[in-house]
């Protein structure tokens, strides 16, 4: 009994419409050489009336990223080994190694992945979201130590492709993440995730690997 019992809470941890979904989101994502996403990244706090929208691009190949955000006035460099934090107006470059997700949080440029591992997912339903139906799906995390309670996905029913994430934290903190644009299988050479810092003449390099 206490066998069945488990297998049961098992099985709706894993909602198989939400897997179904979710490995065709994986299967179309990874037949992708490249992705290129302009999108919107909005910080939504109703108890303290905070709602802040800002945009922002991410280009991804493999394991590689590169992230503009302007508002922060940041570059961000991934190759999948380093990572180099630009600070445009500093004109400062913060050198990283590449560590896996501890936080496990929704950022623009893990958002085809973050769903891959560390969740229990279910099923929501379908809706329609600027003239397209999407799936629903809600992403809660294994591990409860984290500081968002779950993630939920918007995704397009036809292409297979996420159209919106949301991140809901513990201490009342919204994130909204909407794609804009996306254009798939641009040539991106490999050296356009890392860092030169020929171009960017007077910069300061922070080595802190």
């Amino acid at each position: 009994m206490a066998v069945l019992i488990i297998a049961a809470n098992l099985m709706a941890q894993q909602d198989p419409k939400a897997k179904e979904v979710l490995d065709k989101l994986s299967q179309t994502t990874k037949s992708y050489k490249t992705i290129q996403i302009g999108f919107s990244f909005t910080l939504e706090n109703k108890k303290n009336n905070v709602n802040q929208t800002n945009e922002g691009e991410v280009a991804l190949k493999g394991k590689s990223y590169r992230l503009h955000m302007p508002v922060f006035s940041m570059d961000i460099f991934c190759d999948g080994t380093t990572t180099w934090s630009y600070l445009t107006e500093a004109k400062e470059c913060n050198i990283s190694g590449v560590e896996d997700d501890k936080d496990g949080a929704l950022n623009p440029a893990n958002i085809f992945t973050i769903y891959e591992k560390g969740f229990n997912y279910s099923y929501i339903g379908e809706e329609n979201l600027a003239g397209k139906v999407v799936h629903v799906l809600d992403l809660f995390p294994v591990d409860k130590k984290k500081e968002f309670e779950k993630v939920r996905l918007y995704v397009d029913k036809v292409k297979n492709q996420i159209a919106k994430a949301q991140t809901f934290n513990k201490d009342g903190n919204t994130y909204i993440l909407v794609l804009k644009s996306m254009k798939t299988n641009v040539e991106m050479k490999d050296d356009y995730f890392k860092f030169d810092k020929s171009k960017y003449p007077g910069v300061e390099i922070n080595d802190m690997r």
